[in-house]
């Protein structure tokens, strides 16, 4: 059962029933982003709990948002995919991202960093086609973070893809990135750009000469940060 009950005809209403639950729009865009198992949307909504994450996938289920299919590899084991319902919602979740992008405070985005969330969404964003031709192993050292949550590596293969470490991979690191949370999530947002970071000792970059010319381009940034902030 949805958490609030409205009672109203009013499609705005009803809607809001399905959808207004504690971290159900969180999950569903991190379901639009193409997370499918279980682990994966946990990585993308690290503050949920897995019980509550299990409910929300049933209740989204049970409405026809969700559908989960068993995979073809593992007896057991599920991934959960949008229905054409659930993909009709994929243009309101990037109105709403736009909307907070333009109009919420820039120090209150910037109040609610979280290293895991940054790193898995900055995952996606990173352009592969531009690094070498290579398997290249970034670095990142956050500063002002818990030294659990301070070492990240990113390791980008030609055949393998993007993957995302939170322990040492073994690889040769070919770009070493230490700054402080609130700066790289800033960049990411495009609310702060890698030169200007640079310049103001914010960021340090050490390694590869290329890989760390070319940061601004291959790191890529959110899929909302296009949209300036509104005065």
């Amino acid at each position: 059962m949805p958490d609030s009950i409205y009672s109203q005809f009013c499609p705005v209403a009803m809607a809001t029933e399905i959808l207004g639950s504690r971290w159900t729009i969180i999950l569903i865009r991190e379901l639009c982003a193409g997370s499918t198992r279980f682990n994966d949307l946990r990585r993308g909504v690290p503050r949920m709990s897995s019980a509550l994450l299990t409910k929300r996938l049933r209740e989204l289920e049970n409405h026809g948002i969700v559908e989960r299919r068993a995979t073809d590899n593992s007896a057991g084991q599920f991934e959960y995919h949008l229905t054409d319902a659930g993909k009709a919602l994929t243009d309101i979740i990037v109105a709403i991202g736009i909307w907070g992008q333009k109009w919420i405070n820039a120090e209150l985005q910037l109040n609610n960093t979280d290293p895991s969330l940054l790193m898995w969404d900055m995952r996606r964003s990173i352009r592969r086609d531009l690094l070498p031709d290579r398997r290249v192993n970034v670095q990142f050292e956050f500063t002002d973070v818990t030294p659990r949550e301070a070492q990240w590596w990113v390791v980008c293969d030609p055949d393998q893809g993007v993957d995302l470490c939170l322990n040492d991979p073994g690889f040769d690191v070919d770009l070493y990135v230490v700054t402080d949370i609130k700066t790289m999530t800033a960049i990411w947002m495009g609310l702060e750009s890698v030169s200007k970071a640079l310049e103001v000792d914010k960021l340090h970059l050490s390694g590869d000469t290329e890989v760390a010319n070319a940061m601004s381009e291959w790191l890529g940034l959110s899929l909302f940060a296009p949209y300036p902030k509104e005065k």
